[in-house]
């Protein structure tokens, strides 16, 4: 029997629902674009939430509404109730990414044909065996008032071959779906398969190992009847439109067609196995340590890849930090395991591009850009994995369980995250101090959030007065001025917030910030600050409450803010392309701003641009500035028709069946756009950048200025220039002038730098020929230097144990009692470090007297304090914890 490929088995389950009269659409990205509740998508039913909650029919394609759909979807469960992270690799069957093939049928079809197609797909086409099936269905609920689901029963003893005995029975825990607290939910009946030989079957038949978390007998299909509605009061409703969702674990069912025990011994994972057995010269299959640590790697690399393709960028806060967590447990198993010390996940990159190449291009799309993210990332982790894990083995030396105060060091200064910390604890038999841990991490958000403190707004509750209900209409593409009439109004904080049936006012959107200008009711004149759209309309903000809002209304803008605004708006669509040309095609926008006096644009790119890169990109802005290139506005273009024409769009948008088009010359600039923009390149004057910096990892911004606020940039610079000729001397080139004072500096410097050597070595000298001699095991040097760094301070303890070789401390405090600061350097010989005489436990009480702390080696360590008036104590304090500890 020829065995089926992944893509194979893929393709059949999408043309069998397409035959069954199915919608077939794309997946949405992992990341999810209009749901703030998800920090990924966890489920296939995630982009159709909409309609679950009666807010869409359907899914519209080409102007057809389809109430039937099917997908394959990635998947990503690493939090919450849905969260598999730590079984990965260490089972068979659990995965951080996965697929999820789901058929849809939303108020159409239900439980028959749900139950008839899915026995009808895995039996009649697929083969499997009848008496390997179980079928599991909801038992009821008392507290529910729910009763058993007869007619799922009757309808598998119907519409299929399964045995009578195979249905099964199951609680709302197995069988009762629930999208939350409130909201859509209904009875489920799933569909497992039993695959031990036919010896333990007959041994243990597979009815007692469903749902038992046994591996052989695992749930392959769930096929969910949504007809209840679940109010607040916890009481359930019944819907007037009942729908299907149903979700079948793609890796799972290639491992049951392929004939495999583990989903990794699969097509799907094998690819990537082979490149790092390939790369780590380890066998797969011999070392089951070494097996964990690759199929960690296999199933981490495919989230992480997915993940940043789909929009996400490794970083220290919500997905951002996810995705960091998964990168760096792969890293720490490749280095632990598999004995990778260089970057090793960028290298695998490629191959998952190919293999999904046909399914999900987005990868193959962006490769370069995944590559340089991933990389960047390793190299991060690399640079300190090490240390961490070295100083891991240290903490955990003769405890049973790592301390909070250790753990939070190594997530703050080593980037540990802590459950890569409790996986390490973990296979060293130790539990972790996590409520430790937490309170540090608080402790540490709260100063961010102090220093941080932003206010925030809520308008929710306003009162709005209804005069008219109408459409409305858009007019600021071709007037700065409209006649109007009020649809409704309110009043907020002293404040008029007024929508109308008319408007040339642009609601912030797309990045560029509203319109301002007036509005006139009947003779009255008032500021109009702020345009939103609101789900009640597009509501204009007014700097204070017309008195009159009955008859007609002449809106106007503030047409010079709006050219402003306009010329760095298309200013924008110039750069970006020019980006692209510059830097590859990996750029795609991440984040814009547009507003009268500046542009700011967010772009993925992984290193910093260089000085020639942003000069080449300012270059070709200003050039087709010059060319005055006329702009092309198309509205209503068909999408297709749009993305055929190679217009730019952000990934993962969702974009309506007709768009709008924002033409700049169809050979480099060609973007889908709703902003307002200028008839003619020429009009936006110049182009100038500001700021290049980092956003995150991955993420670039750039800061530019264009039109007058370009040419005002240009007149200040050249001031600042005449002014620096005039303090070097006009007769000299600035730069040489100023080259040459640098050298003159750095002269003085070093020669002041040997004066303050010279004087702190007399110092030392003087202390050293002082020393207190606390018995005969120990004798104290201690002493304030005056004017030292914390390098001089060092660089003399160095030379002190250098001419002090047996039985001495030595203690040098420098004080800045107007940066308010102390400086504390402790050294300690080495026969009195065998005696338990450390630096570094000296130098952290120290550093308490202080208000401040410290730490170092054993035999030289340094602390800082906030109390450079506590210097004495801290001399004092020296010799009497050397006392107390020798």
């Amino acid at each position: 029997m020829t065995i089926k490929t992944s893509s194979q088995i893929r393709n059949e389950f999408l043309d069998f629902f397409r035959e069954k009269e199915h919608l077939i659409v794309e997946s949405a990205p992992v990341v999810p674009k209009d749901d703030p509740t998800l920090l990924f998508t966890n489920a296939g039913m995630n982009q159709f939430k909409a309609i679950f909650l009666d807010e869409a029919k359907g899914v519209t394609d080409q102007g057809i509404l389809w109430r039937r759909a099917a997908d394959t979807q990635k998947c990503i469960r690493v939090s919450g109730k849905h969260n598999d992270l730590e079984e990965v690799g260490h089972d068979t069957y659990h995965h951080t990414l996965f697929e999820m093939l789901g058929n849809w049928s939303f108020g159409d079809y239900f439980k028959a044909e749900a139950i008839e197609w899915a026995w009808e797909l895995m039996v009649g086409r697929w083969g499997l065996d009848p008496d390997r099936l179980y079928a599991t269905v909801f038992e009821g609920d008392e507290s529910d008032g729910l009763p058993v689901d007869e007619e799922s029963i009757d309808l598998w003893k119907e519409k299929t071959s399964i045995p009578h005995d195979h249905i099964l029975k199951f609680g709302k825990k197995d069988n009762f779906w629930e999208m939350g607290e409130t909201g859509p939910c209904g009875p489920c009946s799933e569909i497992h398969i039993d695959l031990r030989s036919d010896e333990e079957r007959k041994k243990v038949p597979g009815s007692r190992l469903v749902n038992m978390d046994d591996p052989r007998v695992m749930e392959i299909w769930n096929l969910v009847f949504i007809q209840f509605n679940r109010e607040a009061d916890g009481s359930l409703v019944k819907l007037p439109a009942q729908h299907v969702d149903t979700g079948m674990g793609f890796e799972r069912i290639c491992a049951v067609l392929q004939g495999k025990t583990s989903n990794y011994d699969t097509d799907l994972f094998q690819p990537i196995i082979r490149v790092l057995s390939d790369l780590s010269g380890t066998p797969y299959g011999e070392d089951e340590e070494k097996d964990i640590a690759m199929r960690v790697i296999a199933d981490h690399i495919r989230a992480v890849s997915f993940s940043v393709a789909d929009g996400a960028s490794p970083s220290n806060e919500g997905r951002g930090y996810v995705i960091r967590r998964i990168l760096r447990r792969a890293v720490r198993y490749g280095w632990d395991r598999l004995g990778f010390k260089e970057p090793f996940m960028v290298q695998l990159v490629p191959v998952l591009a190919e293999q999904f190449r046909e399914i999900f291009p987005e990868l193959e799309a962006q490769k370069e850009y995944v590559q340089n993210v991933i990389l960047s990332e390793e190299r991060n982790f690399l640079n300190t994995l090490g240390q961490g894990i070295q100083l891991f083995h240290e903490m955990i030396s003769g405890k049973k369980e790592l301390s909070g105060e250790d753990a939070f060091k190594l997530h703050d200064t080593y980037g540990f995250p802590i459950d890569l910390t409790q996986l390490m604890a973990r296979e060293k038999g130790l539990d972790v101090d996590i409520k430790g841990f937490e309170v540090r991490m608080e402790a540490q958000k709260k100063r961010a959030r102090e220093a941080g403190r932003f206010a925030a707004r809520d308008a929710s509750g306003i009162s709005w007065n209804i005069l008219r209900e109408t459409g409305f209409e858009f007019t600021g593409y071709e007037e700065t001025e409209t006649d109007a009439e009020v649809c409704a109004f309110a009043e907020l904080d002293g404040k008029g917030m007024v929508i109308l049936d008319r408007s040339p006012f642009y609601a912030e959107s797309g990045g560029q910030v509203s319109d301002t200008g007036w509005m006139f009711f009947d003779g009255e004149k008032i500021r109009v600050t702020d345009v939103q759209n609101r789900p009640e309309g597009r509501v204009h903000t007014l700097e204070s409450v017309p008195k009159n809002v009955q008859g007609p209304v002449r809106a106007v803008l503030d047409a010079g803010r709006r050219r402003e605004t306009e010329m760095h708006h298309s200013a924008t669509h110039l750069m970006h392309a020019a980006l692209r040309s510059v830097l590859g095609k990996h750029v795609a926008q991440k984040g814009s701003l547009v507003a009268p006096d500046r542009l700011r644009f967010d772009f993925s790119h992984f290193e910093a641009m260089t000085a020639d890169q942003l000069e080449k990109v300012e270059e070709i802005v200003n050039e087709r500035i010059r060319q005055n290139i006329p702009l092309l506005e198309e509205r209503s273009v068909p999408i297709d028709e749009a993305r055929e024409r190679g217009a730019m769009m952000l990934f993962g948008e969702k974009y309506g069946e007709r768009v709008r088009m924002i033409t700049f010359d169809p050979g480099f600039s060609v973007e889908l756009c709703g902003g307002t923009h200028v008839k003619a390149t020429g009009e936006i004057g110049f182009f100038r950048f500001t700021q290049e910096t980092s956003v995150a990892a991955g993420i670039r911004r750039v800061e530019a200025v264009t039109g007058s606020y370009a040419d005002e940039l240009v007149r200040s610079e050249r001031r600042q220039l005449d002014n620096i000729r005039r303090v070097v001397g006009n007769q000299k080139d600035p730069a040489v002038a100023i080259e040459e004072l640098v050298q003159k500096v750095k002269e003085l410097e070093k020669k002041l730098h040997s004066v303050r050597q010279s004087e702190a070595a007399s110092v030392l000298d003087a202390i050293l020929a002082n020393g207190n001699q606390l018995n005969d095991e120990v004798t104290l040097f201690a002493g304030e230097v005056e004017d030292a760094g914390m390098d001089s301070l060092k660089q003399l303890g160095y030379d002190a144990l250098e001419k002090l070789k047996v039985k001495s401390v030595i203690v040098l405090v420098s004080s800045d009692p107007e940066a308010g600061k102390v400086l504390i350097m402790a050294a300690v010989t080495e026969d009195l470090i065998k005696k338990g005489v450390k630096a570094g436990s000296l130098v952290s009480e120290l550093g308490k007297i202080a208000g401040g702390g410290g730490g170092g080696q054993p035999n030289l360590a340094t602390a800082g304090g906030r109390f450079p008036e506590k210097t004495q104590e801290v001399l004092d304090g020296a010799a009497k914890w050397v006392k107390s500890n020798i």
